[in-house]
């Protein structure tokens, strides 16, 4: 399965958010084993950058970078990207930006925590306890 994370799901895991961290690394868990192939949306990348030097040194915050991208394959976004966002049914920009980079990687599932705020995309939700449960873990 093919999918594309957001940028909640990489926060949870990286900033250890004791509600959400164990179904979010047992995400991590699957890329790692192979088990499922996954993107993070360009954007991601930048705005996990932006959150973690909040609260990490830039040091550590590259490092932890560094290790999204030894994992994960990045979406890129780009004009073509943008417009079809634009013209999205999801309310929330940056919402249909992943949505479209998902789409233009062949994402078959968006995994994020906030499955209400993608209810109009064209791409199925899930959050990491339902993607669990679907690959019977």
């Amino acid at each position: 399965m093919r999918v594309i994370v957001d940028t909640n799901v990489v926060l949870d895991v990286l900033l250890a958010r004791r509600s959400f961290v164990e179904s979010a690394s047992r995400v991590f868990a699957l890329v790692e084993q192979s088990r499922i192939e996954a993107s993070l949306c360009a954007t991601t990348v930048t705005t996990v950058d932006y959150l973690l030097t909040q609260s990490l040194s830039r040091d550590e915050g590259r490092q932890a970078l560094r290790g999204l991208l030894e994992l994960f394959e990045i979406a890129p976004v780009n004009r073509s990207v943008i417009e079809e966002a634009l013209q999205s049914k999801i309310e929330d920009f940056e919402d249909a930006v992943l949505e479209q980079a998902g789409r233009l990687t062949g994402a078959e599932a968006i995994i994020t925590r906030t499955t209400k705020d993608f209810r109009k995309s064209s791409i199925k939700a899930l959050d990491p306890a339902e993607l669990l449960l679907a690959l019977e873990m």
